[in-house]
C-alpha cells in the first residue's frame, strides 16, 4: 500500500502520464474502494481527484489526451524517486524495462488540468 501512496504522490506532481506495476495497481484499486478516504487523500496531495482510467477513450486526442497503453513503468519509479520517496524494488521487480497495462494518473486523464 505504501508504494501505491508513493505512486499517487508522484502522480500529483508530474505532468507526464504514469503507470503502476501490477502489484502497485492492486494497492491503488484497493484504496479507490474506500471512496471518501481516497478522495480526501487526493485532495490533500494533489488538490484534485486522481482518476484511474486504464483504457482511455479512442476519440481523445491532443496534448491532454492519454498516451497509448504501455507507458514505461520506469517513468513511475523515476518520478517516485524524484519526489524524494522510497521505492520498494520488490513491488516494481522487472518494472524498469517492462510496460504497464495501465497508463493513468492525473496527467493521463481526459479531464486533467494542463500545466
Amino acid at each position: 500500500m505504501d508504494q501505491a501512496l508513493a505512486f499517487l504522490a508522484a502522480c500529483a506532481i508530474t505532468t507526464e502520464p504514469l503507470g503502476p506495476s501490477d502489484l502497485v495497481d492492486i494497492g491503488w484499486h484497493t484504496f479507490i474502494l474506500h471512496t471518501r478516504d481516497y478522495a480526501d487523500f487526493c485532495q490533500r496531495i494533489a488538490g484534485r481527484f486522481i482518476h484511474h482510467q486504464p483504457d482511455p477513450p479512442a476519440e481523445e486526442t491532443g496534448p491532454s489526451a492519454p498516451e497509448p497503453l504501455g507507458v514505461p513503468i520506469s517513468r513511475a519509479v523515476a518520478a517516485i524517486r524524484a519526489a524524494g520517496l522510497a521505492v520498494d524494488q520488490e513491488l516494481w521487480v522487472g518494472a524498469a524495462d517492462c510496460q504497464s497495462k495501465c497508463n493513468q494518473c492525473h496527467a493521463g486523464c481526459h479531464d486533467s488540468p494542463t500545466r
